[in-house]
């Protein structure tokens, strides 16, 4: 008889052991299951792997050696929208592809202000707002809210993580401890990075470099360089004869020895006037992953600011 109760009471705690099982494997299996990202810049999508470590799945849109202004949207890309859990994208009105593409994933929380959205622009202080008289297109691709390519400034990544820390929080908050220790340590390696990358940068203050179209003001503002003659004469212009000359002379009146070119511009244009000019064509990507050797963020910016460095010190010969 002892020996049956003992039985029946092996029995009775086995099955609450299952019932409780049974009861947990929801939330089981969704503390398991990643989180489904989709970024719509490199840039974005590493600052999304650094904070969401082994809790997120990431897919990023745009190449890096392509143009984001002039991306088109595959069917598959909708339907990667359409399972994602979280999009991350630039704000503004950099990608003027992506109100499309939301519209065909039919999934109104990817609406600018809905809840599983990450527009990376909140809280960054923006440049080149333009003034009533220059919106029309008789200057070029204006963008309405100022200039968008503020993601080529390492100084804003802290606030870029914040921005994608808080929405992973609201999205998984069963790890948000964990996202914010991550956060924490991101920033610690950022400023790190910073003081490095400054370092390169600061004996060559002041120095001006010609770019093919209007990407780093911020960027320039950080390192104290002056990027503002470009080979476009207005934004994602191709340049005429009259205005490439009008770049020359002012590269000889000012004295600048280097233009930036990205991988998907028109290098021709920049050969042209570098060999009138004696300068250096040198390139650079506006995102990690365009340049060889560069998928990690920190490698990326490594190689920007020492391209840079390297070039306006006289360092490296010709083009690159």
């Amino acid at each position: 008889m002892r020996f049956i109760g003992r039985l029946h009471a092996a029995r009775a705690v086995a099955a609450g052991v299952l019932v409780l099982l049974v009861a947990l494997a929801p939330g089981m299996a969704l503390a398991a299951k990643k989180v489904k990202v989709v970024a719509t810049l490199s840039v974005f999508g590493d600052i999304v792997r650094a904070v969401g470590g082994d809790h997120v799945d990431v897919t990023v849109l745009d190449p890096p050696t392509q143009d984001v202004h002039f991306y088109e949207p595959r069917p598959t890309d909708i339907l990667k929208l359409s399972k994602a859990d979280l999009f991350v994208h630039a704000g503004l009105d950099l990608e003027q592809w992506r109100g499309p593409l939301v519209e065909a994933a039919r999934n109104r929380d990817f609406f600018p202000g809905g809840p599983r959205q990450v527009d990376c622009s909140q809280g960054i202080s923006l440049l080149e707002a333009p003034t009533g008289g220059q919106l029309s297109r008789a200057y070029g691709d204006v963008h309405l809210y100022g200039n968008p390519h503020y993601y080529t400034d390492p100084s804003n990544y802290g606030i870029i993580a914040a921005n994608i820390a808080g929405k992973l929080a609201e999205v998984d908050s069963a790890n948000a401890a964990e996202y914010q220790q991550s956060l924490s340590a991101f920033r610690t390696k950022l400023d790190s990075a910073l003081v490095r990358w400054k370092a390169k940068l600061a004996p060559l203050a002041g120095q001006s470099l010609v770019a093919y179209h209007n990407t780093w003001p911020y960027f320039a503002r950080t390192f104290g360089l002056e990027i503002d003659t470009f080979l476009e004469p207005k934004p994602n212009i191709p340049p005429s004869a009259s205005h490439l000359q009008e770049v020359m002379n002012t590269m000889r009146e000012k004295k600048i020895r280097v233009i930036l070119i990205e991988p998907f511009q028109h290098r021709p244009y920049a050969e042209q006037v570098a060999s009138q000019t004696g300068a250096k064509v040198v390139l650079i990507s506006q995102t990690p992953g365009g340049m060889p050797g560069t998928d990690d963020l920190f490698a990326w910016m490594d190689a920007v600011t020492s391209s840079i460095a390297e070039a306006l010190s006289g360092k490296g010969g010709g083009s690159s």
